[in-house]
């Protein structure tokens, strides 16, 4: 990585236009403890669903977590699906939906099993035939309207008919006519239709699909890539090669092989999604097309340890690229949503999750003796503390007296927490409902019952306890001392 600097806070200033399939992806999740007698399959005992924008609408998602501005079109029917959808979208910060209802079409579906750290089965729903005209023809011109204000299009073509040769032909002409990269998640064995992309980026079975070569070594790879620019008139191919890393081939120049950065593979759903968009970012802010691939090789390293369909975050990215930040402070204070990622592939490996929440404002021994005493019974420590807005409503306008920003860095940087979020409302209710602890404490000379939040957590079979009180130790009596 040395030979480039580049920072993933600059992705705030890329603005992307997604045209695609898009999807809704569900994940259930449950234990598996026995076989049905009614067949030799195994009985799932549902513990949790999560939906979320899946296909084109993935990818949108990646370049919303990175910071960029997404403009997302694709189509959907009319039923429940697309309901959903636009539901899951409008969460996003960072992205405007546009998606054309086709009264013909059904909204596609992936529902995935996953049952004891394995993914038992999946079902999908979609429509068969192709899109109507009028949908596609009411797709193309808002895609186009919409090309003004993006600095690079991207083409996301799971081969479910929203993004056709008509779709296809009209936005890459018209991208290329106003100077704009192009982008092309592909499909299918023929290529020639994404003539004039500057980059199509297939993972190594649909390059050796698409060209015959194998695809399993170095010199395969790149033959494979010089096929597609040579006889399909695109100008660069990335191959995705999975742990065998990537190829970027860029007309005759020399090729530029990046070795898989993944430590540790748990799910590679989605890591296609994550390279274009993190490539696509990477453009629109001016960087190179190798600085790009190498940024994108970063991120599919992280997102393939994560569960489903995943994204990355810039904290996550500067850590992996050994940026700022050298303590790994920084990437322990995550969002809520990046919480549910970490919690998730922390409970994949069995470990047991702790909680404790309050302001935290001036730490001292009795806030040790809560982490320490928590941090002893469980096997990863969330800290969430309240924002400044809520510390103010709680205690007063002199209160807290660090901000929430420098609150989190010092319980960041203490090795008994492994995580710490902000929030925002009055109470971490909506966060325990959120997050599912498995164990959650709170400091104080009260009961258990009277534990903000007991009864979410006792409702899904979680354990409460209250820590043991440390006289004299309290953040208003520091105050006070340091006042007199």
């Amino acid at each position: 990585m040395s030979d480039f600097a580049t920072d993933p806070a600059d992705f705030a200033a890329a603005r992307v236009l997604v045209v695609g399939d898009v999807m809704l992806d569900r994940f259930v999740y449950g234990g598996v403890e026995r076989i049905s007698p009614e067949a030799p399959i195994p009985v799932m005992q549902i513990e949790r669903e999560i939906a979320m924008p899946g296909g084109a609408g993935n990818v949108a998602r990646n370049l919303a977590a990175l910071g960029a501005k997404v403009a997302l079109f694709g189509l959907v029917g009319d039923d429940v699906a697309a309901d959903q959808l636009n539901e899951a979208l409008a969460l996003e910060p960072g992205i405007e939906a546009q998606l054309v209802v086709d009264e013909t079409w059904h909204t596609i579906e992936k529902t995935r099993f996953i049952g004891s750290r394995q993914q038992l089965l999946r079902v999908d729903r979609e429509s068969r035939g192709k899109p109507s005209d009028d949908a596609v023809d009411a797709l193309i011109k808002a895609a186009l309207e919409a090309l003004a204000d993006n600095a690079v299009l991207v083409l996301s073509d799971y081969a479910k008919g929203a993004v056709g040769d008509r779709v296809i032909a009209k936005l890459i002409k018209a991208a290329t006519k106003a100077g704009k990269p192009v982008l092309v998640d592909p499909k299918g064995s023929d290529y020639r239709r994404y003539k004039g992309a500057t980059l199509v980026t297939p993972n190594r079975a649909e390059a050796a699909l698409a060209t015959g070569e194998s695809c399993a070594d170095d010199a395969s790879a790149v033959a494979a890539a010089r096929k597609l620019v040579a006889e399909a008139g695109i100008a660069n191919v990335l191959v995705t090669r999975g742990s065998a890393g990537m190829t970027l081939v860029q007309g005759q120049e020399a090729p530029l092989h990046l070795q898989a950065e993944a430590r540790e593979v748990f799910d590679v759903s989605g890591a296609g999604d994550t390279v274009v968009a993190t490539i696509a970012a990477a453009l629109a802010v001016g960087r190179s097309l190798p600085q790009a691939a190498r940024l994108a090789n970063a991120a599919a390293g992280i997102v393939v340890a994560k569960i489903g369909t995943a994204v990355v975050h810039p904290a996550e990215l500067r850590l992996a690229l050994h940026m700022p930040d050298p303590h790994g402070i920084e990437i322990k204070i995550a969002t809520p949503q990046q919480a549910v990622e970490r919690v998730a592939l922390w409970r994949s490996h069995g470990e047991r999750v702790g909680f404790t929440n309050g302001v935290f404002d001036l730490l001292h021994p009795g806030h040790l003796a809560l982490l320490s005493e928590v941090r002893a019974q469980c096997d990863r420590l969330i800290v969430a503390i309240n924002s400044d807005a809520s510390v103010k409503k709680l205690k007063g306008d002199s209160r807290p007296v660090q901000d929430e920003r420098h609150r989190a860095q010092v319980l960041a940087a203490l090795t008994l927490v492994d995580m710490v979020i902000v929030f925002a409302d009055d109470t971490p209710i909506p966060l325990l409902g959120l997050l599912k602890p498995d164990l959650l404490v709170k400091g104080g000379d009260y009961s258990v019952d009277q534990v903000v939040g007991a009864d979410v957590v006792r409702a899904y079979g979680g354990e409460v306890k209250v820590s043991r009180h440390v006289a004299g130790q309290s953040t208003t009596a520091t105050i006070k001392k340091l006042q007199s």
